[in-house]
């Protein structure tokens, strides 16, 4: 069995993209400002947060 350092980097880069999906989603359908910019912002902090995970260092 892997790591858990090794595999949560790759499940914050799949809720981030899950996350950007639904950011077209509610942007396509109207959905009011706040909540496309909120689900933008959790998709941006979970693509950091996985990307800095998976560098030297990140998941010590």
């Amino acid at each position: 069995m892997a790591p858990v350092s090794a595999v949560l980097p790759v499940l914050l880069l799949v809720l981030a993209g899950v996350l950007v999906g639904g950011v077209w989603s509610l942007y396509r359908q109207g959905a009011p400002r706040g909540a496309v910019v909120t689900t933008a912002l959790m998709a941006v902090l979970a693509t950091v947060g996985g990307v800095l995970w998976l560098l030297p260092g990140g998941g010590q």
